[in-house]
């Protein structure tokens, strides 16, 4: 679905990303992870058009999309979470989630009830201002929010920041909720352990470079992994992996 074929950015004469390389493939989660600076938040804002490629090209669906304008990646079926949400405060859940619909060509009535349904706790608080609700539950409505322009591929940039580890393995619950309702995620993360739990396959980026991929389970068991991502995670880590991968199980049960 996202093809990434040697991709370099960064902002004016500072380079970021480095002949990066990657895919995503239809119905996959997908966890990009390193430590912070190494350039995730950098790749999905040049797959989204915010920061411009200076080498490489970036396909969607076999069409190639580097040098697009934001709006136009948007109608063509992707839509980015970005990192703190940036939610509308003052605005209600209703409100926020109608910015989310300007490219979608549905009907707006209708994706608010998917929303909803998807997300019950919004419904519950539809009326109420956005800066009111819980890290989780404003997490959720930056999810919801970028969905309601019905993306094909949804792009997460660390949803479970700022959040405690309860909150971390809902909003990651959610997540593949999301991928059951059809739509395929990258995701990128600090939290490596509840990233990899949620996805199917990850890759590890250093200095802006692609070091290491292969699938979420093999990553997880990565001794190198481990000691840069994993080490010193306690108790409340582990209860967390229980919860996310129980869901998991659920939902692949099902299908």
């Amino acid at each position: 679905m996202l093809r990434l074929d040697g991709v370099s950015s960064g902002y004016g004469r500072s380079p970021v990303l480095h002949d990066v390389s990657l895919e995503v493939r239809v119905g996959e989660i997908v966890a990009l992870i390193g430590a912070n600076g190494a350039g995730k938040s950098t790749l999905l804002n040049t797959v989204m058009g915010l920061v411009r490629a200076s080498h490489g090209a970036i396909t969607f669906e076999g069409r190639e999309i580097t040098g697009l304008r934001t709006p136009d990646i948007v109608r063509a079926g992707l839509a980015q979470v970005p990192e703190r949400r940036q939610l509308f405060g003052t605005m209600s859940v209703e409100e926020n989630l109608r910015m989310g619909a300007y490219a979608s060509p549905g009907d707006v009535g209708k994706g608010l009830e998917e929303q909803f349904a998807l997300f019950p706790i919004l419904g519950e608080r539809r009326r109420q201002a956005a800066q009111t609700l819980s890290g989780g539950e404003q997490q959720m409505l930056a999810i919801a929010r970028a969905n309601m322009s019905q993306p094909r591929l949804l792009l997460l940039d660390e949803p479970s920041l700022g959040l405690a580890p309860l909150l971390v393995a809902r909003v990651m619950n959610e997540i593949q909720r999301l991928r059951e309702s059809g739509c395929t995620v990258l995701i990128v993360e600090q939290n490596a352990r509840a990233a990899l739990i949620s996805a199917d396959r990850g890759y590890v980026i250093e200095n802006g470079r692609v070091t290491r991929s292969g699938d979420a389970a093999t990553l997880l068991a990565d001794p190198a992994v481990q000691d840069a991502y994993l080490g010193g995670e306690g108790g409340s880590s582990r209860a967390m992996e229980v919860r996310i991968r129980a869901r998991r199980q659920a939902i692949l049960g099902r299908g």
